[in-house]
């Protein structure tokens, strides 16, 4: 047999697939890859677990449908390229596929709560400063059970965990979730509650992504952390719960403090106030010694001076009382002196007498009645003697 060129080879191969009618207009289904548009025509490759197909589609309007990651169902035939020698599947139609489809759905459910407001983050509670006790929704049966366990009483072993196993998956699942939210909420003591699962596929994950599991979590008084599935996993849940870990083991983390990193932490805080005490008292005694130090100094200063002060003033006050007192000795020399010159007594020892009658002066002579007695008194005694009428 004869050697046959490139060309003759894959025209030969298309034509067979030319040819082959029952791959005219068939349907694959996989996973969208490198999706790009040039010149409004799409370019990408459909993959599942074991090959991939490139593909190509003359149909700008389906590119918003080719998402990365995306599972599809395409309709259309394959070509092959004789000039390049390249296989392609020419698509003609594009359609959601199982997770496709639920993606879709995810994505409807998420824009209407968000419309609704069920993601405003005016809605989201706080988690409590102190967390005693956590309630836990999932599996009694799976790893992530055992995980929040583990995590937290490692980390804490004072807070009390209270389980409310459920389904994470399947028929009903979302039914039994939405109740375990509704009765945790109700729960006494409770403090925060954690809705966890595994990671797994977006079929797997479906109960969370349910309007009846996001409006049980948007009525629930207590706050909710959700940690479903992988930290790449994003469920409705998430947007509507209080706080999303990215995994049970993370939200175990964030609601427990370490105990023995507090008590160190403690540890650290006291040393650090006792040698700021310290450094206080000492800071203020040298304070305290200093502002003595000068209260003592200005106190002596006013001592001293208000000291001489009082010495000056004794001495003002002595020398002005004894200018006061020898005035008033000369003063009353000089009334001792007058008094002396009035004295009787002294009038008399200078020959003088005083004449009384019936116990009245007499000064005048017309006021001596001759009949009666006069009364002479002399400086060392007194004499009676009766008046003698004059003769004329």
């Amino acid at each position: 047999m004869r050697a046959i060129t490139v060309s003759q080879l894959n025209t030969y191969i298309k034509n067979i697939f030319d040819a082959e009618e029952l791959l005219h207009h068939i349907e694959v289904i996989g996973e969208v890859f490198g999706v790009s548009l040039s010149r409004n025509v799409i370019y990408f490759t459909l993959k599942d677990e074991n090959a991939s197909l490139p593909c190509v589609c003359f149909y700008p309007a389906f590119f918003s449908q080719l998402e990365e990651g995306k599972s599809v169902v395409l309709t259309g035939s394959p070509n092959f390229y004789v000039k390049g020698g390249k296989l392609s599947f020419n698509v003609s139609k594009v359609e959601a596929a199982g997770q496709g489809r639920l993606y879709e759905e995810f994505l409807k459910m998420k824009e209407k709560l968000e419309k609704e407001g069920l993601f405003d983050q005016a809605h989201k509670k706080p988690l409590p400063k102190q967390i005693k006790r956590i309630g836990v929704i999932t599996s009694k049966e799976g790893a992530v059970l055992q995980d929040i366990k583990n995590i937290t009483w490692r980390r804490n072993p004072s807070v009390d965990l209270v389980l409310y196993s459920t389904k994470v998956q399947g028929k009903d699942a979302e039914k039994e979730i939405a109740h375990a939210i509704e009765m945790m909420g109700n729960y006494p003591n409770i403090d925060v509650i954690i809705v966890a699962r595994g990671g797994g596929s977006l079929e797997d994950l479906n109960a969370y992504n349910t309007e009846l599991v996001a409006r049980a979590t948007f009525n629930c008084p207590k706050p909710i952390v959700s940690a479903v599935g992988h930290e790449t996993d994003f469920t409705i849940i998430d947007f509507v719960s209080d706080l999303r870990a990215p995994t049970p083991s993370a939200a175990a983390e964030l609601l427990t403090i370490n105990a023995e990193e507090k008590r160190e932490e403690m540890t650290r805080l006291l040393s650090r106030f006792i040698i700021a005490t310290n450094n206080f008292y000492a800071t203020k005694l040298g304070q305290t010694i200093e502002k003595h130090d000068k209260i003592k100094s200005a106190l002596e200063t006013v001592y001293i001076k208000e000291k001489f002060a009082f010495q000056r003033r004794s001495l003002n006050f002595l020398k002005t009382a004894q200018n006061f007192l020898q005035e008033k000795y000369y003063a009353l020399g000089l009334n001792e002196t007058g008094l002396n010159k009035l004295d009787p007594s002294k009038i008399l020892s200078q020959g003088y007498a005083k004449i009384e009658q019936q116990n009245r002066p007499i000064s005048k002579r017309g006021e001596v009645e001759l009949d009666k007695q006069i009364k002479i008194i002399f400086s060392d005694g007194d004499i009676l003697a009766k008046p003698i009428k004059e003769e004329k």
